[in-house]
């Protein structure tokens, strides 16, 4: 539909928008044909779907997170591999086509209504853009306007952060107020809800950013964006008409949102729509399911053992957890766990029969193998062939969102927790714990986490979190305002192997999987078993997959490279290209 959409808007506007800021715009059509009548304006703000700032694909944003094991350790936090020379992001062309309409949507012949509809659409794209690139370098320079090619603000200097937010902020409360659309059927364009739901994100996002990094001085105007962020989230609580998905029972109706081809209305506020007859289709099969293309992204122990236990108690307070067998540690947990990653019975479609589907090692590292958002039919693993709709905005994380700002204001009430934290619970089989808040801190999520945090409830928040947004790009988002960047050094752990030359049955399904030998492959070996080399060195080149203790222990994935998290890290470099044509930007600490 977008795509359609953004064809329409060249072919009757022939408008492009520059590519840099010192790019004036050409123009085949006069400002009246486009800005004064209501299907020019709607015809312009369809353009600003297909923004390179926006998501393409939101099911591999995770890639680079704390959770995730990966192919490669990404060059941003490996010592010595990134800087301003490699840095990118320092774009705003994207802003030019949205200043643009906001200056010259001012024609009369267009209700104002109407006009401030469209301004509307066109500043939530603006904050949008804004936030993004707040969360990339911090301070940014505010431009309010399209620049001409002589215009002094193109050497500008940058910004201070809570200028561009205060601006940030004043457009989402215009969209807020003035987007008229309230539902759109398709989930596809940006309704009033949407806007609610923005708004939220990047208020909790900058609260908490100004909470913890003291060294902004900003920390005496944090509550202010958490009442902001929780404000909105109740708006589309109260009035959106928007529920969490539970058709289909606790056993398959979360992961139903993320495979469903058309967008789960109740839940989804905004989705990206695959279209068969468009060509318009995402590769997530592809990415999470191939040897070779994607990030063969899978999850640590670690993060799996935050997965609580279904009567609400914590998995890891049973003491046998460290040495649990993978068949026996993923059973009796939260829902949505099965719905995350591939155990017990899980099965995938070859030619139109069911097939058991255990961890398969030729993908996996740690042996928690990902399913959140790919098909079961294997068909789809060939290409970018996913029909599934991918979702942007869903009601589970305005309901995070309201939960984490109320807690961190200490405002948070038992209802509130029954009405955000327990619903999400609920809906994932768990049956303790779901109508009042928690008192007792798990010392687990404090030693592997969050060791600043004493609050029980909020620690609970962020496990809520972690687990019910897992894969959808907004975990390293989480990190940076958290002031938790040191989790990317975490360990990339695997299940506990008991044993070298000792096959697994992964499934339980009588037929066994997977066993781990060092030195001599065994020959001739166990039919249909994989068999996984954990030796300390394969040939004359570091082995990346071991066992913790040698010959036995968790699975430990690419421990010979260090992964080094420095306070820099907070924020990319400016590009080194863009620092040399403006030096008055200076570069961000400790990348210069």
């Amino acid at each position: 539909m977008k795509k359609q959409y953004i064809l329409m808007l060249l072919g009757c506007l022939g408008f492009a928008a520059c590519k840099k800021l010192d790019q004036q715009p050409q123009s085949s059509a006069s400002k009246q044909a486009i800005f004064g009548t209501e299907n020019g304006l709607k015809l312009y703000t369809n353009s600003f779907y297909s923004m390179d700032f926006l998501p393409r694909n939101s099911t591999s944003q995770d890639a680079m997170s704390d959770y995730l094991a990966v192919r490669a350790v990404q060059d941003f936090i490996r010592e010595g591999g990134f800087g301003a020379n490699n840095s990118s992001g320092w774009d705003w062309r994207d802003l030019r086509n949205i200043n643009y309409f906001i200056v010259n949507c001012n024609d009369q012949a267009v209700p104002a209504a109407v006009r401030n509809n469209y301004l509307g659409i066109a500043r939530y794209f603006r904050a949008y853009f804004y936030m993004e690139k707040v969360k990339r370098f911090g301070d940014v320079p505010w431009i309010g306007k399209p620049l001409d090619i002589d215009d002094p603000a193109l050497n500008a200097r940058r910004d201070k952060r809570a200028l561009v937010m205060d601006s940030v902020l004043a457009d989402l409360n215009f969209a807020c107020a003035n987007i008229q659309a309230t539902n759109d059927p398709s989930r596809t364009t940006i309704t009033k809800w949407v806007a609610y739901a923005l708004k939220s994100r990047i208020c909790l996002f900058e609260g908490t950013f100004r909470k913890y990094h003291t060294y902004l001085n900003l920390a005496s105007t944090a509550n202010k964006w958490l009442e902001e962020s929780a404000s909105a989230a109740d708006e589309i609580m109260k009035k959106g008409g928007y529920s969490l998905n539970t058709s289909g029972g606790p056993g398959s109706s979360y992961r139903q949102v993320f495979t469903s081809n058309t967008p789960v209305a109740s839940e989804v506020l905004q989705a990206a729509v695959s279209d068969v007859n468009l060509g318009v289709l995402n590769e997530a099969n592809w990415w999470w399911t191939s040897g070779t293309y994607g990030a063969k992204a899978s999850f640590t122990r670690t993060f799996i053992n935050t997965y609580l236990k279904l009567d609400g108690t914590p998995f890891t307070n049973d003491p046998a957890y460290p040495t649990m067998l993978f068949k026996d540690e993923v059973k009796n947990r939260d829902l949505r766990l099965k719905q995350t990653i591939r155990l017990g019975d899980y099965k995938r479609i070859s030619n139109g029969q069911q097939i058991p589907a255990p961890p398969v090692f030729s993908y996996t590292f740690t042996g928690y193998q990902p399913i959140k958002w790919t098909l079961d039919d294997i068909y789809f693993d060939a290409g970018a062939l996913n029909t599934n709709a991918i979702a942007l905005y869903r009601y589970a994380e305005v309901l995070l969102n309201y939960a984490e700002a109320k807690a961190e204001l200490g405002t948070l009430t038992d209802a509130d927790w029954a009405l955000t934290i327990g619903a999400l619970r609920s809906r994932a089989g768990i049956t303790g714990g779901l109508t009042t808040k928690p008192t007792i801190v798990d010392s687990y999520l404090v030693t592997n986490y969050f060791p600043g945090i004493s609050d029980a409830t909020l620690l609970e928040i962020r496990r809520e979190r972690g687990i019910e947004l897992s894969l959808e790009g907004l975990r390293f988002p989480d990190l940076l305002r958290w002031k938790r960047g040191p989790l990317m050094e975490q360990e990339w752990n695997g299940f506990y192997v008991p044993a070298l030359n000792t096959p697994m049955d992964l499934n339980e399904d009588g037929i066994l999987d997977v066993a781990f030998y060092q030195g001599t492959r065994p020959n001739p070996g166990v039919s249909g078993v994989t068999y996984v080399d954990v030796s300390a060195t394969v040939g004359n080149a570091v082995n990346s997959q071991l066992l913790k203790n040698g010959s036995s222990g968790e699975l430990t994935w690419m421990k010979e490279i260090p992964r080094k998290w420095n306070e820099r890290n907070y924020y990319y470099p400016i590009p080194l290209s863009d620092l040399q044509r403006n030096p008055n930007l200076k570069q961000n600490q400790g990348w210069e």
